[in-house]
């Protein structure tokens, strides 16, 4: 971190004062938009200089903020990396313009033909195909473990990628998409360190921070080494807009930097600008959606045609996976999935039924969203692997919003009614 005196404040604080200075801005109080593909240079020399510290990291420009063309960078997305980084506790922070695109400059980063990487499930379905039917295209394996908190279960899967080809990533969506299944980080870290030992080469541990975000859930102090996050869900609140970010150690950042000039994945000004915006809220509206989400799966709880909620708040005291929730997290998020007693013919029904809630894929938005997770988000997940990480054909995923809680559990009361 640097010695910025501000990255003393706590990740509320920094969500809204961080990583733009009104100087710049010609003393705007918020940061202007810079809608432009391509930057002047003042003289010819000038421009060699700007290139040779952008590509080659020498010369006399090295260390200094100079622009070429937007798909390089721009100023929006300096000020978006910067606070990315100081919220999530990182060196630095690279920003895409989507989740997919973050989660893909990652695997091109990292795999190389032959190599392995671990991932639990379930997992969300565009990274599943990334690295089961994409990736292992072009020669590279995958192995997935069923439960992060199981330390018998982790190595299983970790000794079959090993045997695969030499293991590069691990990654860990943690709570996991649908279902908010916990994986354990300080176990994830120390099978890198095990598995590195053994291949003389330690993986990356990469987690998926998307369903907690950096309030209720600090990767870094489990010795992560990078952080992706999509921002399109809580950061940027609205359903308004495609992002992903990635945070860890300034080496790493290059990296993903690198590929996403190369495959042109950059986040444009406009949605930089509007990220910045909404991440200043962030905090308080996760909390209202906290507490209606509590209500909810208490609601869902109890209700006589449900057969389990995988609300986190829920998780049995004592066991495995309580114990990683209390050590790990401060909060249970607002993202569960409840399973219905049948199957799809009985979650269509409830769908249909309702009235206030938005049947829609992604989350995190200001309107509480549902879907049924076997059909839509993880359509493309075969059958059995999506049976073998809780994804029932009654499942339906639940993204609560901040509407008032007795009105979202009203609906769902009356279509009910239809199952």
């Amino acid at each position: 971190m640097s010695d910025d005196p501000k990255l003393k404040f706590r990740p509320e604080t920094l969500a809204v004062a961080h990583g733009y200075d009104p100087e710049f801005g010609m003393w705007a109080a918020k940061p202007p938009i810079f809608m432009t593909s391509t930057f002047v240079y003042p003289s010819a020399q000038h421009a060699k200089d700007v290139h040779e510290a952008f590509f080659d990291g020498t010369g006399p420009l090295k260390g200094t903020t100079n622009h070429i063309y937007a798909r390089l960078g721009h100023p929006g997305l300096d000020f978006l990396e910067k606070r990315l980084a100081a919220m999530d506790g990182a060196e630095a922070a690279a920003a895409f313009s989507s989740g997919m695109a973050a989660h893909s400059a990652i695997a091109l980063a990292f795999m190389r033909p032959g190599d392995s990487m671990l991932h639990g499930r379930p997992i969300y379905g565009g990274v599943d195909m990334l690295y089961n039917q994409i990736l292992s295209d072009f020669g590279t394996h995958s192995e997935a473990y069923l439960d992060g908190t199981d330390e018998a279960d982790v190595r299983r899967a970790a000794d079959a990628a090993m045997a695969k080809g030499p293991v590069k990533l691990i990654v860990a969506e943690t709570p996991a998409n649908p279902t908010a299944a916990i994986v354990d980080l300080a176990l994830m870290v120390r099978m890198a360190d095990e598995i590195g030992a053994k291949q003389g080469h330690r993986p990356l541990v990469v987690t998926d921070n998307t369903l907690l975000g950096p309030f209720a859930q600090r990767p870094f102090e489990w010795g992560v080494d990078l952080n992706m996050t999509s921002l399109t869900k809580y950061c940027g609140g609205h359903s308004d807009l495609l992002a992903g970010g990635v945070s860890g150690r300034a080496e790493l950042i290059e990296k993903l930097r690198f590929q996403r000039v190369i495959w042109g994945s950059h986040l444009d000004p406009f949605t930089s600008w509007l990220l910045l915006r909404s991440i200043e809220s962030v905090a308080v509206r996760t909390e209202r959606a906290m507490e209606n989400a509590r209500a909810v799966a208490e609601w869902l709880r109890d209700h006589p045609k449900v057969a389990g909620v995988t609300y986190l708040g829920f998780l049995p005291e004592g066991s495995v996976r309580r114990a990683v929730f209390d050590r790990q997290c401060t909060a249970a998020g607002s993202t569960f999935s409840f399973h219905l007693h049948g199957g799809e013919a009985e979650a269509f029904r409830l769908l249909d039924r309702l009235q206030l809630m938005k049947l829609a894929v992604s989350l995190g938005g200001s309107e509480t969203l549902i879907c049924h997770s076997a059909t839509t988000t993880h359509y493309a997940v075969p059958r059995e692997k999506r049976l073998e990480g809780g994804i029932t054909d009654g499942t339906i995923r639940l993204s609560v919003g901040l509407e008032h809680k007795d009105d979202l559990i009203a609906d769902l009361a009356q279509a009910m009614e239809a199952v």
